[in-house]
């Protein structure tokens, strides 16, 4: 489902982009999704400011050749924000290790107007609303596919991709109609993608040293290394 990089401009992709960001903001098919993601009742250090309360679009550049794909928006991070693992904890692991990639121009993301901007990569979830638990179901993740699979298209100059956790490297195999093992460092091919495997951003992990930023930063170079070279 590639699109020929040869017939199509920068803009004309960019411009696919947006219309699907708008798409995606629009969606309203998961009941309990909706439910959840409107119901959030902000803790005492968000009172007052405003939520975003809808589905989050993956956030970068449209010539990336790289794709961070995650779980699902925080409840209280990119369902506020509005801006795919931004302003939340998850995402300060996420973009400081883009950083260090040279992917990022700075490594912290607060909000959608503070000015990061990603070359040479792309970030994305495979569910696009904030899950009650963390935890949407098959049924749920399987709707909100295809929207992956749209901006994979759309990133048509992507070559490898990088899944945060077992549940985004399942959903992103899925697009393949394949599977393989899943574990920090795993790595696999599918549908002309190398596809690498790091355990998620998420505090639970790098709060025990389960994830730490090395083990992070070498699962990006390994990333970088094989988007480049199938991109020469």
């Amino acid at each position: 489902m590639r699109v020929d990089v040869a017939s199509l401009s920068r803009a004309t992709l960019t411009a696919m982009l947006a219309q699907l960001s708008a798409d995606i903001a629009a969606c309203r098919r998961c009941k309990r999704l909706v439910k959840c993601r409107e119901s959030v009742v902000p803790p005492k250090r968000f009172v007052g400011l405003p939520y975003w309360k809808k589905p989050v679009p993956g956030f970068g550049d449209p010539d990336a050749t790289l794709l961070v794909v995650g779980l699902a928006p925080a409840a209280n991070g990119a369902n506020r924000t509005g801006r795919v693992f931004t302003g939340y904890r998850s995402g300060v692991w996420l973009f400081a290790a883009l950083h260090r990639a040279g992917l990022a121009n700075q490594p912290t993301s607060t909000s959608v107007d503070d000015g990061l901007t990603l070359q040479g990569a792309y970030v994305s979830c495979v569910v696009r609303c904030a899950p009650p638990g963390n935890h949407p179901t098959p049924a749920e993740r399987d709707r909100c596919l295809p929207y992956l699979e749209a901006e994979l298209a759309a990133l048509a100059k992507v070559r490898a991709i990088v899944a945060l956790g077992g549940f985004a490297w399942d959903g992103v195999l899925r697009l393949f109609d394949t599977r393989a093992k899943f574990g920090h460092g795993a790595e696999t091919e599918a549908g002309g993608y190398q596809i690498f495997g790091s355990y998620h951003v998420s505090q639970q992990n790098t709060f025990t040293g389960r994830l730490t930023e090395p083990m992070l930063d070498a699962v990006f170079a390994r990333a970088i290394s094989a988007a480049s070279r199938a991109s020469s």
